[in-house]
Protein backbone atom coordinates (compact mmCIF):
# COMPACT_ATOMS: atom_id res chain seq x y z
CA UNK A 1 0.00 0.00 0.00
CA UNK A 2 2.89 2.36 0.77
CA UNK A 3 4.39 1.62 -2.66
CA UNK A 4 1.10 2.25 -4.48
CA UNK A 5 0.34 5.46 -2.58
CA UNK A 6 3.93 6.66 -2.97
CA UNK A 7 3.82 6.14 -6.74
CA UNK A 8 0.51 8.03 -6.97
CA UNK A 9 1.95 10.98 -5.03
CA UNK A 10 5.13 10.96 -7.13
CA UNK A 11 3.05 11.33 -10.31
CA UNK A 12 0.71 14.03 -9.07
CA UNK A 13 2.00 16.38 -11.81
CA UNK A 14 2.42 13.79 -14.58
CA UNK A 15 0.22 14.57 -17.58
CA UNK A 16 -2.16 11.75 -18.44
CA UNK A 17 -1.23 9.68 -15.36
CA UNK A 18 -3.91 7.40 -13.94
CA UNK A 19 -3.66 6.54 -10.27
CA UNK A 20 -3.82 3.02 -8.83
CA UNK A 21 -5.84 1.63 -5.95
CA UNK A 22 -4.89 -1.38 -3.85
CA UNK A 23 -7.39 -3.81 -2.37
CA UNK A 24 -6.46 -6.28 0.39
CA UNK A 25 -7.95 -9.72 0.84
CA UNK A 26 -7.92 -12.19 3.71
CA UNK A 27 -5.25 -14.87 3.41
CA UNK A 28 -6.01 -18.56 3.98
CA UNK A 29 -7.51 -19.67 7.29
CA UNK A 30 -6.37 -22.54 9.55
CA UNK A 31 -9.27 -24.84 10.42
CA UNK A 32 -9.11 -26.20 13.94
CA UNK A 33 -12.50 -27.84 13.79
CA UNK A 34 -14.92 -28.28 11.00
CA UNK A 35 -18.64 -27.56 11.18
CA UNK A 36 -21.04 -30.20 12.43
CA UNK A 37 -24.70 -30.68 11.78
CA UNK A 38 -27.39 -31.09 14.40
CA UNK A 39 -28.18 -34.55 15.80
CA UNK A 40 -30.79 -36.18 17.99
CA UNK A 41 -29.05 -35.13 21.19
CA UNK A 42 -27.14 -31.96 20.20
CA UNK A 43 -27.35 -29.00 17.89
CA UNK A 44 -24.96 -28.10 15.11
CA UNK A 45 -21.60 -26.40 15.67
CA UNK A 46 -19.80 -23.80 13.58
CA UNK A 47 -16.28 -24.29 12.26
CA UNK A 48 -13.34 -23.12 14.33
CA UNK A 49 -10.92 -21.22 12.07
CA UNK A 50 -7.99 -18.91 12.65
CA UNK A 51 -7.07 -16.40 9.94
CA UNK A 52 -3.47 -16.44 8.72
CA UNK A 53 -3.12 -12.78 7.79
CA UNK A 54 -3.67 -10.66 4.70
CA UNK A 55 -2.49 -10.49 1.10
CA UNK A 56 -2.97 -8.22 -1.91
CA UNK A 57 -6.23 -9.01 -3.67
CA UNK A 58 -5.85 -6.51 -6.54
CA UNK A 59 -4.13 -3.33 -7.68
CA UNK A 60 -6.51 -1.61 -10.09
CA UNK A 61 -6.06 1.46 -12.25
CA UNK A 62 -8.39 4.38 -11.60
CA UNK A 63 -9.36 5.83 -14.98
CA UNK A 64 -11.40 8.82 -13.88
CA UNK A 65 -11.04 12.11 -15.78
CA UNK A 66 -8.09 14.32 -14.85
CA UNK A 67 -8.20 18.10 -14.71
CA UNK A 68 -7.64 20.03 -17.95
CA UNK A 69 -4.69 22.44 -18.00
CA UNK A 70 -4.41 25.05 -20.76
CA UNK A 71 -0.94 25.17 -22.38
CA UNK A 72 -1.51 27.16 -25.57
CA UNK A 73 0.62 24.75 -27.66
CA UNK A 74 -1.54 23.59 -30.58
CA UNK A 75 -0.04 20.08 -30.56
CA UNK A 76 -0.91 19.53 -26.89
CA UNK A 77 -4.18 17.60 -26.92
CA UNK A 78 -6.40 16.84 -23.94
CA UNK A 79 -8.76 13.88 -24.13
CA UNK A 80 -12.12 14.50 -22.47
CA UNK A 81 -14.03 11.28 -21.93
CA UNK A 82 -13.17 7.64 -22.58
CA UNK A 83 -10.40 6.45 -24.85
CA UNK A 84 -6.65 6.42 -25.43
CA UNK A 85 -4.34 7.86 -28.06
CA UNK A 86 -2.70 5.15 -30.17
CA UNK A 87 1.09 5.17 -30.54
CA UNK A 88 3.30 3.02 -32.75
CA UNK A 89 5.96 1.16 -30.74
CA UNK A 90 8.41 -0.51 -33.13
CA UNK A 91 5.58 -2.04 -35.12
CA UNK A 92 3.42 -2.74 -32.08
CA UNK A 93 0.94 -0.46 -30.38
CA UNK A 94 0.84 1.24 -27.02
CA UNK A 95 -1.85 3.53 -25.64
CA UNK A 96 -1.71 6.74 -23.65
CA UNK A 97 -3.82 9.55 -22.24
CA UNK A 98 -0.89 11.98 -22.30
CA UNK A 99 -1.37 14.22 -25.35
CA UNK A 100 2.03 15.93 -25.25
CA UNK A 101 2.71 15.72 -28.99
CA UNK A 102 4.90 17.65 -31.43
CA UNK A 103 5.97 17.63 -35.09
CA UNK A 104 9.37 16.14 -35.93
CA UNK A 105 11.68 17.29 -38.74
CA UNK A 106 9.86 15.23 -41.39
CA UNK A 107 6.34 16.27 -40.38
CA UNK A 108 5.43 13.25 -38.23
CA UNK A 109 3.20 13.84 -35.22
CA UNK A 110 5.09 12.14 -32.38
CA UNK A 111 4.96 11.63 -28.61
CA UNK A 112 7.94 12.64 -26.40
CA UNK A 113 9.56 9.21 -26.85
CA UNK A 114 9.41 9.50 -30.64
CA UNK A 115 6.42 7.17 -30.98
CA UNK A 116 4.24 7.97 -33.99
CA UNK A 117 0.70 9.11 -33.23
CA UNK A 118 -1.75 6.97 -35.19
CA UNK A 119 -4.72 8.11 -37.24
CA UNK A 120 -5.89 8.42 -40.83
CA UNK A 121 -4.61 10.63 -43.64
CA UNK A 122 -7.12 12.42 -45.87
CA UNK A 123 -7.22 11.80 -49.61
CA UNK A 124 -6.47 14.66 -52.06
CA UNK A 125 -10.10 15.83 -51.83
CA UNK A 126 -9.93 16.13 -48.02
CA UNK A 127 -12.02 13.02 -47.25
CA UNK A 128 -10.92 10.76 -44.36
CA UNK A 129 -11.72 7.05 -44.63
CA UNK A 130 -12.00 5.89 -41.00
CA UNK A 131 -12.81 2.32 -42.07
CA UNK A 132 -9.20 1.76 -43.15
CA UNK A 133 -6.21 0.77 -40.98
CA UNK A 134 -4.62 3.50 -38.88
CA UNK A 135 -1.15 4.81 -39.71
CA UNK A 136 1.32 7.45 -38.58
CA UNK A 137 0.13 11.02 -39.14
CA UNK A 138 2.57 12.83 -41.42
CA UNK A 139 2.02 16.43 -42.59
CA UNK A 140 5.06 17.81 -44.41
CA UNK A 141 5.22 21.58 -43.99
CA UNK A 142 6.29 21.83 -47.64
CA UNK A 143 2.98 20.52 -48.97
CA UNK A 144 0.93 22.80 -51.20
CA UNK A 145 -2.55 23.09 -52.63
CA UNK A 146 -2.36 22.98 -56.41
CA UNK A 147 -3.70 26.02 -58.25
CA UNK A 148 -7.20 25.69 -59.67
CA UNK A 149 -8.27 27.54 -62.82
CA UNK A 150 -11.42 29.62 -62.44
CA UNK A 151 -14.27 28.12 -64.42
CA UNK A 152 -17.23 29.80 -62.74
CA UNK A 153 -17.84 33.20 -61.18
CA UNK A 154 -21.04 33.89 -59.26
CA UNK A 155 -22.19 37.48 -59.77
CA UNK A 156 -24.80 38.89 -57.42
CA UNK A 157 -26.03 42.17 -56.04
CA UNK A 158 -28.14 44.93 -57.51
CA UNK A 159 -28.18 46.85 -60.79
CA UNK A 160 -30.05 49.97 -59.80
CA UNK A 161 -33.39 50.54 -61.50
CA UNK A 162 -32.79 54.27 -60.91
CA UNK A 163 -29.76 54.31 -63.22
CA UNK A 164 -30.08 56.61 -66.23
CA UNK A 165 -29.99 55.22 -69.75
CA UNK A 166 -26.37 54.81 -71.06
CA UNK A 167 -24.89 54.91 -67.53
CA UNK A 168 -22.34 52.18 -66.79
CA UNK A 169 -21.66 50.09 -63.69
CA UNK A 170 -18.21 48.43 -63.65
CA UNK A 171 -17.09 45.62 -61.35
CA UNK A 172 -13.58 44.16 -61.01
CA UNK A 173 -13.28 40.40 -60.47
CA UNK A 174 -10.06 38.52 -59.63
CA UNK A 175 -9.87 35.14 -61.37
CA UNK A 176 -7.08 32.56 -61.69
CA UNK A 177 -5.56 31.01 -64.80
CA UNK A 178 -4.23 27.45 -65.17
CA UNK A 179 -0.92 28.45 -63.53
CA UNK A 180 -2.62 29.94 -60.51
CA UNK A 181 -1.79 33.50 -61.52
CA UNK A 182 -4.37 36.14 -60.60
CA UNK A 183 -5.98 37.94 -63.55
CA UNK A 184 -8.28 40.96 -63.33
CA UNK A 185 -11.58 40.62 -65.16
CA UNK A 186 -13.46 43.89 -65.72
CA UNK A 187 -17.18 43.47 -66.37
CA UNK A 188 -19.28 46.47 -67.52
CA UNK A 189 -23.05 46.72 -67.29
CA UNK A 190 -24.46 49.54 -69.49
CA UNK A 191 -28.13 50.34 -69.10
CA UNK A 192 -29.71 50.56 -72.57
CA UNK A 193 -33.43 50.31 -71.69
CA UNK A 194 -35.74 50.26 -68.68
CA UNK A 195 -35.02 46.63 -67.84
CA UNK A 196 -32.08 45.86 -70.14
CA UNK A 197 -28.32 46.09 -69.56
CA UNK A 198 -25.64 45.49 -72.18
CA UNK A 199 -22.75 43.36 -71.01
CA UNK A 200 -19.06 43.58 -71.96
CA UNK A 201 -15.81 42.32 -70.43
CA UNK A 202 -12.08 42.96 -70.78
CA UNK A 203 -8.96 41.38 -69.32
CA UNK A 204 -5.61 43.17 -69.34
CA UNK A 205 -6.91 45.50 -72.03
CA UNK A 206 -8.19 42.68 -74.25
CA UNK A 207 -11.88 42.63 -75.17
CA UNK A 208 -13.43 39.25 -74.44
CA UNK A 209 -16.03 37.21 -76.29
CA UNK A 210 -19.36 36.70 -74.51
CA UNK A 211 -22.02 34.10 -75.32
CA UNK A 212 -24.66 36.72 -74.52
CA UNK A 213 -24.16 40.49 -74.49
CA UNK A 214 -27.17 41.55 -72.43
CA UNK A 215 -29.08 40.79 -69.24
CA UNK A 216 -32.75 41.60 -68.81
CA UNK A 217 -35.08 41.81 -65.84
CA UNK A 218 -38.85 41.55 -65.44
CA UNK A 219 -41.03 44.25 -63.89
CA UNK A 220 -40.43 42.76 -60.43
CA UNK A 221 -36.66 43.21 -60.76
CA UNK A 222 -35.89 39.52 -61.18
CA UNK A 223 -33.58 38.16 -63.86
CA UNK A 224 -35.45 37.07 -66.98
CA UNK A 225 -32.56 36.38 -69.36
CA UNK A 226 -30.14 33.43 -69.33
CA UNK A 227 -28.74 32.60 -65.91
CA UNK A 228 -25.12 32.44 -67.10
CA UNK A 229 -22.83 33.91 -69.76
CA UNK A 230 -19.69 32.20 -71.08
CA UNK A 231 -16.59 34.42 -71.31
CA UNK A 232 -13.62 33.51 -73.58
CA UNK A 233 -11.04 35.02 -75.85
CA UNK A 234 -7.99 35.59 -73.61
CA UNK A 235 -4.88 33.44 -73.13
CA UNK A 236 -2.61 34.48 -70.23
CA UNK A 237 1.15 34.27 -70.92
CA UNK A 238 2.32 30.66 -70.59
CA UNK A 239 -1.11 29.43 -69.48
CA UNK A 240 -4.07 27.75 -71.11
CA UNK A 241 -6.86 29.84 -72.68
CA UNK A 242 -9.10 31.19 -69.93
CA UNK A 243 -12.74 30.25 -70.34
CA UNK A 244 -15.29 30.81 -67.58
CA UNK A 245 -18.99 31.28 -66.88
CA UNK A 246 -20.53 34.33 -65.26
CA UNK A 247 -23.47 32.97 -63.23
CA UNK A 248 -26.22 35.45 -62.34
CA UNK A 249 -28.84 33.17 -60.72
CA UNK A 250 -26.73 31.78 -57.87
CA UNK A 251 -27.57 31.75 -54.16
CA UNK A 252 -27.12 35.56 -54.22
CA UNK A 253 -28.79 36.33 -57.56
CA UNK A 254 -28.39 39.46 -59.65
CA UNK A 255 -31.48 41.70 -59.32
CA UNK A 256 -32.67 45.13 -60.45
CA UNK A 257 -34.23 47.18 -57.65
CA UNK A 258 -34.11 50.81 -56.66
CA UNK A 259 -31.15 52.26 -54.78
CA UNK A 260 -27.48 52.02 -55.65
CA UNK A 261 -25.77 49.49 -57.92
CA UNK A 262 -23.75 46.84 -56.11
CA UNK A 263 -23.31 44.06 -58.68
CA UNK A 264 -20.07 42.21 -57.91
CA UNK A 265 -18.50 38.77 -57.61
CA UNK A 266 -19.79 36.85 -54.59
CA UNK A 267 -17.74 33.72 -55.24
CA UNK A 268 -15.44 32.05 -57.74
CA UNK A 269 -14.09 28.50 -57.80
CA UNK A 270 -10.43 29.14 -58.63
CA UNK A 271 -7.44 29.62 -56.38
CA UNK A 272 -3.73 30.35 -56.48
CA UNK A 273 -1.10 27.88 -55.27
CA UNK A 274 -1.27 27.58 -51.48
CA UNK A 275 1.51 26.79 -49.01
CA UNK A 276 0.74 25.25 -45.62
CA UNK A 277 1.06 28.01 -43.03
CA UNK A 278 -0.86 26.74 -40.00
CA UNK A 279 -3.12 23.96 -38.76
CA UNK A 280 -5.88 23.36 -36.24
CA UNK A 281 -7.18 20.28 -34.44
CA UNK A 282 -10.94 19.98 -33.95
CA UNK A 283 -12.83 18.21 -31.16
CA UNK A 284 -13.50 15.25 -33.47
CA UNK A 285 -9.77 14.78 -34.13
CA UNK A 286 -9.76 16.38 -37.58
CA UNK A 287 -6.50 18.15 -38.45
CA UNK A 288 -7.16 20.98 -40.91
CA UNK A 289 -4.46 22.94 -42.69
CA UNK A 290 -4.62 26.66 -43.40
CA UNK A 291 -2.88 27.65 -46.62
CA UNK A 292 -1.39 30.92 -47.83
CA UNK A 293 -4.10 31.33 -50.48
CA UNK A 294 -6.82 31.42 -47.82
CA UNK A 295 -7.98 27.87 -48.43
CA UNK A 296 -8.62 25.38 -45.61
CA UNK A 297 -8.32 21.65 -46.21
CA UNK A 298 -8.76 18.54 -44.04
CA UNK A 299 -5.40 16.75 -43.88
CA UNK A 300 -5.78 13.96 -41.32
CA UNK A 301 -7.70 12.68 -38.29
CA UNK A 302 -6.41 11.39 -34.95
CA UNK A 303 -7.70 7.96 -33.91
CA UNK A 304 -8.73 6.82 -30.42
CA UNK A 305 -9.01 3.36 -28.90
CA UNK A 306 -11.31 2.18 -26.11
CA UNK A 307 -11.23 -1.06 -24.09
CA UNK A 308 -13.96 -3.08 -22.40
CA UNK A 309 -11.77 -3.32 -19.29
CA UNK A 310 -9.23 -0.46 -19.03
CA UNK A 311 -8.11 -1.76 -15.62
CA UNK A 312 -6.77 -4.84 -17.43
CA UNK A 313 -4.19 -2.77 -19.33
CA UNK A 314 -0.51 -3.29 -18.50
CA UNK A 315 1.47 -0.20 -17.49
CA UNK A 316 4.49 0.11 -19.80
CA UNK A 317 6.09 3.23 -18.31
CA UNK A 318 6.06 6.84 -19.54
CA UNK A 319 2.25 6.93 -19.00
CA UNK A 320 1.82 4.29 -21.70
CA UNK A 321 -0.29 1.14 -21.53
CA UNK A 322 -0.26 -2.15 -23.39
CA UNK A 323 -3.26 -4.35 -24.17
CA UNK A 324 -3.57 -7.62 -22.27
CA UNK A 325 -5.77 -10.72 -22.45
CA UNK A 326 -8.03 -9.20 -19.79
CA UNK A 327 -8.29 -5.68 -21.20
CA UNK A 328 -10.01 -6.82 -24.36
CA UNK A 329 -9.08 -5.85 -27.88
CA UNK A 330 -8.80 -2.13 -28.72
CA UNK A 331 -11.91 -0.68 -30.32
CA UNK A 332 -10.53 1.94 -32.72
CA UNK A 333 -12.55 4.82 -34.11
CA UNK A 334 -12.84 8.56 -34.46
CA UNK A 335 -13.09 10.89 -31.43
CA UNK A 336 -16.61 11.78 -30.36
CA UNK A 337 -18.07 8.70 -32.03
CA UNK A 338 -19.72 6.09 -29.81
CA UNK A 339 -18.33 6.15 -26.28
CA UNK A 340 -15.07 7.81 -27.30
CA UNK A 341 -14.27 11.19 -25.84
CA UNK A 342 -13.57 14.46 -27.64
CA UNK A 343 -10.28 16.33 -28.03
CA UNK A 344 -9.23 19.80 -26.90
CA UNK A 345 -6.24 21.31 -28.67
CA UNK A 346 -3.89 23.56 -26.73
CA UNK A 347 -4.52 21.76 -23.43
CA UNK A 348 -3.41 18.68 -21.49
CA UNK A 349 -5.20 16.25 -19.22
CA UNK A 350 -3.31 16.22 -15.94
CA UNK A 351 -2.96 13.44 -13.37
CA UNK A 352 -6.16 12.28 -11.69
CA UNK A 353 -4.39 11.82 -8.33
CA UNK A 354 -6.36 13.25 -5.39
CA UNK A 355 -3.49 14.44 -3.21
CA UNK A 356 -5.62 14.88 -0.08
CA UNK A 357 -6.97 11.34 -0.38
CA UNK A 358 -3.50 9.92 -1.01
CA UNK A 359 -2.11 11.55 2.16
CA UNK A 360 -5.07 10.07 4.04
CA UNK A 361 -4.26 6.64 2.59
CA UNK A 362 -0.62 7.16 3.58
CA UNK A 363 -1.64 7.72 7.21
CA UNK A 364 -3.95 4.69 7.11
CA UNK A 365 -1.11 2.51 5.78
CA UNK A 366 1.27 3.80 8.44
CA UNK A 367 -1.22 3.22 11.27
CA UNK A 368 -2.05 -0.23 9.95
CA UNK A 369 1.63 -1.17 9.95
CA UNK A 370 2.02 0.19 13.49
CA UNK A 371 -0.94 -1.86 14.68
CA UNK A 372 0.50 -5.03 13.10
CA UNK A 373 3.87 -4.38 14.71
CA UNK A 374 2.15 -4.15 18.12
CA UNK A 375 0.77 -7.66 17.54
CA UNK A 376 4.32 -8.92 17.09
CA UNK A 377 5.42 -7.11 20.26
CA UNK A 378 2.50 -8.56 22.22
CA UNK A 379 3.27 -12.07 20.95
CA UNK A 380 6.89 -11.66 22.03
CA UNK A 381 5.81 -10.63 25.54
CA UNK A 382 3.47 -13.65 25.82
CA UNK A 383 6.28 -16.00 24.77
CA UNK A 384 8.60 -14.38 27.33
CA UNK A 385 6.02 -14.93 30.06
CA UNK A 386 5.61 -18.54 28.92
CA UNK A 387 9.35 -19.17 29.17
CA UNK A 388 9.45 -17.59 32.61
CA UNK A 389 6.63 -19.80 33.96
CA UNK A 390 9.19 -22.44 35.02
CA UNK A 391 10.82 -19.93 37.34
Amino acid sequence: MMDVVGNNIANVNTAGFKSAQITFGEAMAQTLQGPAGSGLESGGTNPLQIGLGVNVASIDGVFTQGAIQITGRPTDIALQGDGFFILDDAGGRVYTRAGTFRWDETGNLVAPGGHLVQGWLADPTGVVQTQTAVQGINLPLSQVIDPVETSEVEVGGNLSADTAINDIHTTSIVVYDSLGEAQELLVEFEKTAANTWDLSATMNGTSLTLSSTSVTFDTNGNLSSAGSVTVSGYTPPGASPLNLDLVFDSNSPLVQFGGGSSAESVDQNGNAIGFLTDFSIAANGTISGQFSNGETKVLAMIALATFNNPSGLIRAGETRFEASVNSGQPLIGEPGNGNRGSLASGALEMSNVDLAQEFTNLIIAQRGFQANSRVITASDEVLADLVNLKR
